[in-house]
C-alpha cells in the first residue's frame, strides 16, 4: 500500500505551478502575457505558396511569417499618418 505524502505549506507555496498561476491571475496587466486570437482570411493558393516560400527562406513558419509581415506593415504605415 502506498503512503500519501502530505505536502508542507512551504512546499505548496514554492510549487512552480502555483507560482505560475499566481503570476497569471495577478491584476497587474504589465506582468501578464497577452493571448493570441485566431483570425481567418482568404488568399489565392499560388500567392500562399509564394508567401510560404518567402517565409521559409526567412526561417519562419506560416503563422510567424504572417505576424511578422503584419507588424512590418503596421510599422511602415503607422508613421505616415
Amino acid at each position: 500500500m502506498a503512503l500519501k505524502k502530505n505536502p508542507t505549506v512551504n512546499d505548496v507555496e514554492q510549487s512552480a505551478t502555483l507560482q505560475k498561476a499566481k503570476q497569471l491571475f495577478k491584476n497587474d496587466p504589465g506582468l501578464r502575457k497577452e493571448n493570441k486570437i485566431l483570425t481567418t482570411f482568404s488568399i489565392e493558393p499560388s500567392f500562399k505558396r509564394e508567401l510560404e516560400n518567402l517565409f521559409m527562406d526567412m526561417g519562419l513558419g506560416w503563422a510567424a511569417g504572417i505576424r511578422f509581415a503584419l507588424k512590418e506593415f503596421s510599422k511602415k504605415y503607422s508613421n505616415n499618418t
